[in-house]
């Protein structure tokens, strides 16, 4: 074991159902003790998560702070670190314990790096458990276009109970602007990718929990909370071009990069808002073409006579149709069987029922 000294940053807002497991998994690691930190920003929660977060004081440490959102939280927490690797967690994830074993470890034989990922475990409200992890390209700077290709299919390997990052990367980068209030962490992950090379490690080592409060995987149609991820989004979108045109990266490369951000920012606002038929088309299709590039001909027929209805079909109402379909059982086991959705190449994707 190597002597890197690492901080854990969790962030939590009343997870008071979850943030004993999350700071067990911490403590729980295979790693020195005397290596670590852990560090426990309280968002402003109106729950019992601070009385339970003081039950593992001295081990850990507690920042309380009103309510603000990630950005706020990772802004108050950050200075704080005194770690050379900053691992961060939410509150309602928790980690295997090879996790920060492993990271550091990374990070010690590689000094070019400056963010490390790693696979998942998504336990889904139906009690079905999907573990993800990357096929290939698990090396990549998101400062070419190759490179800006690799970064945005690999980014939900560097999410927030995933990224671990270097100290001195995260100066470089400054605080994060405190209106994404939502995925924040993909600012930070984003910069971090475009300013120093990234890996992702084969091993599945965070436990992904959806549940009904979750606030970016939301579980329906919640005006509010759409509309509330709907502002950061186009926030983190328009904050992530500047800074990367800031950082001398050419429009082109600003373009690949931010691409998928803003397209689910311009998705969210014609789903709540409204807008030209035509927009809905536009959206769709370079969605499609990002998340699904190897898709089949006759997929990409099927998606291009949907995108046909689009055209003389108001957004809202083509975004509530798809919801009623989502929903019918019927509809998706027609889909299963006749014309399932693409697999995505890049990815293993493997299910367990409990």
């Amino acid at each position: 074991m190597g002597k890197l000294f690492v901080s854990v940053l969790i962030d939590t807002y009343n997870h008071e159902a979850f943030i004993e497991q999350a700071i067990r998994s911490v403590l729980d690691q295979d790693f020195p003790a005397e290596q670590r930190e852990i560090i426990v920003v309280d968002d402003g929660s109106t729950d019992r998560t601070p009385d339970l977060v003081r039950q593992f004081e001295p081990q850990v440490r507690l920042i309380r702070k009103p309510n603000g959102g990630q950005a706020s939280a990772f802004n108050a927490g950050i200075p704080e670190c005194k770690g050379e690797i900053i691992a961060f967690l939410d509150g309602d994830d928790w980690w295997d314990p090879r996790k920060l074993s492993l990271v550091a470890a990374a990070f010690e034989a590689h000094p070019e790096l400056g963010i490390v990922g790693h696979g998942i475990i998504i336990f889904h409200r139906d009690g079905r458990e999907q573990t993800e992890t990357l096929r290939e390209g698990f090396r990549f700077q998101a400062n070419t276009m190759e490179g800006a290709l690799l970064f945005r299919r690999r980014g939900a390997f560097l999410g927030t109970s995933r990224m671990a990052i270097r100290s001195e990367l995260l100066r470089r980068i400054g605080s994060v602007p405190e209106e994404i209030e939502i995925q924040a962490d993909e600012y930070l992950f984003t910069l971090a990718s475009f300013l120093m090379e990234a890996r992702i490690l084969p091993e599945p080592l965070t436990y992904y929990r959806l549940h009904e409060a979750n606030r970016f995987q939301l579980a329906g149609f919640d005006l509010h909370k759409l509309r509330h991820k709907q502002r950061s989004l186009a926030v983190l979108a328009g904050s992530l071009s500047r800074q990367l045109e800031n950082r001398g990266a050419s429009p082109q490369l600003c373009r690949a990069v931010v691409e998928y951000t803003r397209a689910c920012a311009d998705q969210l606002r014609l789903m709540i808002d409204g807008g030209w038929p035509w927009e809905t088309t536009g959206v769709e299709w370079k969605l499609y073409g990002i998340i699904h590039p190897e898709a089949p001909y006759s997929h990409r027929l099927f998606k291009l006579l949907i995108l046909l209805g689009a055209l003389v079909t108001p957004p809202k109402c083509f975004y509530g149709a798809q919801r009623i379909l989502s929903q019918s059982g019927f509809y998706r086991r027609v889909r299963a069987r006749c014309l399932p959705v693409p697999e995505m190449q890049n990815l293993e994707r493997n299910w367990r029922v409990k």
